[in-house]
């Protein structure tokens, strides 16, 4: 059995484990728990790989629900969604047409996976999943972005009294475009994970990040999306310096670590 399941949340709480990358674990107060994403690849060489080891071990963390962002290889990873689903054949998934295909197609029963696109709403148990996007699907020709070559999504999860953003993989001007954040804001999320990176440029850099979280008025921003490939890792001490002294507040969850977070109203 894994930790994360003996973790107590409080009523206005949620539990968080973040396994690395954009691989997050969600308990609600009643004991339901959710993955984010999840990634534990086997095969992992010292130059590619920040970690030798992969931070679980699929069958040892009782897993109700998977929620898959977008159809890449670091989001929908087939062999850990297998190896969950052979632990736990009750897993329901939620996830946009493609990471669904792939799912169907490597033998997952459609009947425990719900297709999601933005703008649109599911329940999985005690759980409200809004799906927004991180992407725009046309992509953003006057920021010569191209259309992506799969749905992008985030999401808004409503776990007990807490709302929780999970970014996924947004575009790098994403705090530029009302399109992309309003959508967000309206459904009041208080705490984000946040997709960043200091210099590489598809993802946005610190200061959109911080943009981003100032501008969906979170209560609390995580950053996510390093501690897991050496050419993308990056300090979050050093994103969370540019956020303003007046808040969002920055989580920073120690790799492989489990926090407690608490609704603030």
């Amino acid at each position: 059995m894994h930790p994360f399941e003996n973790l107590v949340v409080p009523e206005d709480s949620i539990g968080i484990h973040w396994f690395g990358q954009s691989t997050f674990g969600l308990k609600h107060p009643d004991g339901t728990i959710l993955q984010v994403d999840p990634y534990y690849p086997l095969d992992r060489p010292a130059d590619v790989f920040v970690h030798g080891r992969p931070p679980l071990e699929e069958s040892t963390l009782r897993t109700d629900f998977v929620i898959l962002t977008h159809d890449h290889l670091d989001h929908t990873y087939m062999p850990s969604l297998a190896k969950i689903d052979a632990a736990y054949p009750q897993v329901r998934y939620v996830g946009p047409p493609e990471s669904v295909a792939r799912m169907t197609t490597n033998g997952i029963p459609q009947n425990r996976i719900t297709t999601i696109s933005a703008g649109q709403t599911t329940t999985v148990g005690s759980v409200h999943v809004h799906a927004v996007w991180s992407k725009l699907p046309g992509g953003i020709p006057s920021d010569n972005i191209a259309p992506p070559d799969v749905q992008h999504l985030g999401y808004v999860l409503e776990i007990g009294k807490v709302r929780v953003y999970v970014s996924g993989d947004p575009v790098h001007t994403f705090a530029d475009h009302e399109e992309l954040l309003a959508p967000v804001r309206k459904l009041k999320p208080h705490i984000g994970f946040l997709t960043n990176h200091p210099n590489e440029g598809e993802f946005p850099f610190f200061n959109g990040s911080t943009r981003i979280a100032v501008s969906l008025g979170l209560d609390t921003a995580a950053p996510s999306h390093y501690q897991c490939f050496v050419s993308r890792n990056y300090d979050p001490h050093e994103w969370a310096a540019g956020l303003p002294a007046g808040g969002p507040k920055p989580l920073i969850i120690g790799y492989n670590q489990s926090s407690i977070y608490r609704c603030p109203e």
